[in-house]
């Protein structure tokens, strides 16, 4: 039995697995922002006590929180020292020197994680080939060390200059502290990020160190509450590259995690295209919070060593926090079902990116909120059960959504209650659909060739007019819609990536260097491997090199063969990189030699393999529960119709569905529009084709 845990903006989502059987279980509960353990807990013993499972019978929990991203972000991490090269202590503010909006006269740049006074200097050098220049002093050393120890600090970042080359110099600090300081976190770059660049190495860092203490802490009380609640199994924690790493590994290396949530969502659609034999998917996941897409090709999500935290104009590119660290490739915009819908000073209707998140919630919620959101909106067209929210477990108020939208939206606005709705829920839609389709076409891809794949509490409801936006001739909403990035962690594979850089041209390369550097890479692959739990005969290797052509500033990730290279793999080398030049950029460039900047190898073993199968009482019921009223635009305006209204868990394989219809679970509510077909196929998702769909909107 494996537990899968999602810790979101709104909800807490929980996936109980029987692996034997496939069977699956879902929980849903909301978050609690003052210990997000609590939701944990609560939901957790909720869902076993339903399913009669006891926290013993558990072997795994996996495990993906928001909550080094919410330390960041809220500045709630610990008092964090800065040691550096003599010199560099600026370079967290100095950074690249770029303004993310030139036009803007008072722009506000991110505030360092590290205050100036806490930012040592120490006299050392190591060149870029490793060769020591200026010896470090362990005198100097202590001084500097008991500096900001005198000063408070919890955590201190260690990032000298080239250290990604020879961190020698970096350990000594490490070693000092650890034994003169022991209750001092220390995190150093040659660990954190072994990368060229010395601004986003040491912002990594720096981000690491601020976020250690607290994440320590609450994974050791989190495994603590477990252990007291009877789960003697083990504990895997999610990453942001879709990989599990153990419980220690995220204490030591907890920046992993910034965005480990999302992708969980992306693994499940890694999970649901080999399932569905589909190849080329769009992963589109909208939570209460935030929408996001992912791109899976060939059965893969793409990686990305680009990422911000803690923009300072949310979704700015440019205005966050550099940290270079393996990453999903996503798009995430501030969209999800408690985006708020205001109207702005010229007098337009706008959604998002602020949301009422859990606390004080929708205004329906009955829980505080006053102010009309997307899942307020929802209720009122229908497309919400009033009465059936969470299975029932939390009953939504028609009449305060209604009073929102009207006392916000529509008096001011001069129309209908419904007609604000539906804007609302139109406004939000052509948000995600724009996001979707820049991100999409950015990577050269056209979304006509791929099937979307939709979930997240409000994914099945907006999907499906997203997905007409976008031109995709197929739909996937899979079981479990609500909760399927808890599943996406139950389905991803325990990993270890390891990385190096050193810049070189290929043809200069010294092989013998090379392969002994890879397989000492593969070693430490291997070890973390077995400290998991698996054996290392079953580990599979893959290798990547971040390459460009020599002159250019930015690289792109390149998948490497295995095995022993030397200059007979130029050729295949070459190769490799033009084709992935040419995906990304249309062309590629003849007569320029190309470099490698870093290296990567990644160690994991095998994902686990299922066939889901939703374990769920339905005794007495039907599949078409009746009629309610539901609104949907025609002749640009809302019109009210009789729609039908499916038990999805009596819906059988096979089973052909007509639009407009709403299919109903606990967990999420998925819309199919007019003229659209819907089936169930064997594994029970609902695939809604929208080819004819886009055929008869153009003939109308």
């Amino acid at each position: 039995m494996k537990l899968g845990i999602d810790i979101g903006g709104t909800f807490t989502d929980l996936v109980l697995l029987d692996e034997q059987t496939g069977q699956l279980h879902f929980g849903k509960t909301l978050t609690t922002y003052d210990d997000p353990s609590n939701g944990i807990i609560k939901g957790m013993t909720e869902l076993l006590e339903r399913v009669g499972v006891g926290p013993s019978q558990l072997t795994t929990i996996v495990h993906g929180t928001t909550l080094v991203t919410n330390a960041v972000i809220e500045r709630r991490g610990a008092l964090t020292g800065l040691i550096t090269t003599k010199g560099f202590e600026d370079v967290l503010e100095i950074g690249r020197e770029l303004r993310y909006d030139i036009y803007d006269l008072h722009i506000a740049m991110p505030e360092p994680l590290v205050p100036r006074s806490l930012r040592k200097g120490i006299t050392e050098r190591i060149n870029y080939k490793g060769e020591v220049i200026t010896p470090i002093k362990e005198a100097e050393i202590a001084q500097v060390v008991d500096e900001l120890v005198k000063a408070g600090v919890q955590s201190i970042a260690v990032c000298f200059l080239h250290s990604f080359v020879n961190p020698v110099h970096e350990k000594a600090v490490g070693e000092y502290i650890k034994k003169h300081h022991s209750n001092i976190y220390v995190s150093l770059s040659c660990q954190i990020m072994p990368e060229i660049r010395e601004y986003e190495r040491t912002s990594a860092t720096a981000m690491n160190a601020y976020v250690q203490p607290i994440t320590d802490q609450y994974l050791a009380n989190l495994e603590n509450r477990l252990r007291q609640m009877g789960f003697r199994g083990t504990v895997h924690i999610m990453v942001s590259s879709g990989k599990l790493t153990t419980v220690e590994g995220a204490r030591q290396n907890p920046i992993q995690l910034l965005e480990s949530g999302p992708a969980g969502g992306a693994m499940a659609g890694v999970f649901y295209g080999k399932l569905m034999n589909q190849p080329n998917l769009i992963a589109f996941d909208m939570g209460g919070t935030t929408a996001k897409t992912c791109l899976i090709n060939h059965y893969q999500p793409e990686i990305t060593n680009q990422f911000e935290a803690a923009r300072v104009r949310r979704f700015k590119k440019g205005s966050g926090l550099p940290v270079r660290i393996p990453v999903i490739d996503l798009i995430e915009i501030g969209a999800g079902g408690g985006s708020i819908a205001y109207i702005d000073a010229l007098g337009l209707l706008k959604v998002g990116p602020e949301s009422a998140a859990s606390e004080p919630g929708p205004a329906c919620y009955g829980r505080g909120g006053t102010r009309p959101t997307v899942t307020d909106c929802d209720l009122v067209l229908g497309y919400l059960n009033p009465t059936y929210f969470l299975g029932g477990k939390m009953p939504l108020d028609l009449q305060a959504a209604r009073t929102a939208i009207e006392m916000h939206l529509a008096r001011p606005l001069g129309i209908t209650v419904e007609e604000a709705a539906m804007g609302v829920h139109r406004i939000v839609n052509e948000n995600m659909a724009n996001a979707a389709r820049v991100h999409i076409l950015e990577k050269g891809r056209d979304p006509r060739h791929y099937a979307m794949l939709a979930f997240g509490g409000a994914g099945p409801v907006h999907a499906f007019q997203v997905a007409r936006l976008l031109n995709v001739p197929r739909l996937i909403i899979p079981v479990g819609a609500g909760v399927v990035s808890a599943l996406g962690f139950l389905v991803s594979p325990v990993a270890s990536e390891q990385i190096r850089s050193w810049v070189c041209p290929i043809k200069e390369i010294n092989w013998q260097q090379l392969n002994d550097l890879l397989a000492e890479m593969e070693e430490e692959g291997m070890r973390f491997v077995e400290k998991a739990g698996f054996n290392r005969a079953c580990a599979q290797i893959a290798r990547l090199a971040d390459m460009r052509y020599s002159g250019q500033g930015h690289e792109i990730a390149v998948s490497m063969p295995n095995g022993r290279l030397s200059e007979e793999s130029i050729p295949e080398i070459y190769h490799r990189f033009t084709e992935a030049y040419r995906q990304r950029y249309g062309r590629s460039i003849d007569d320029i030699g190309i470099e490698v900047v870093t290296w990567r190898v990644i160690v994991s073993v095998p994902s686990p393999s299922l066939q889901p199968r939703q374990a769920v009482e339905t005794r007495g019921m039907q599949a078409l529960k009746g009629y309610r009223t539901v609104y949907f635009m025609e002749e640009n305006k809302p019109v009210a119709r009789q729609c039908p209204v499916y038990n999805r868990y009596m819906l059988q394989p096979g089973d052909n569905l007509q639009g407009p219809a709403v299919i109903e679970e606990m967990e999420s509510t998925t819309i199919v529009g007019s003229h659209a077909s819907a089936y169930v196929d064997d594994f029970r998702n609902i695939v809604i084709d929208l080819l004819e769909c886009s055929f008869n909107d153009a003939r109308n």
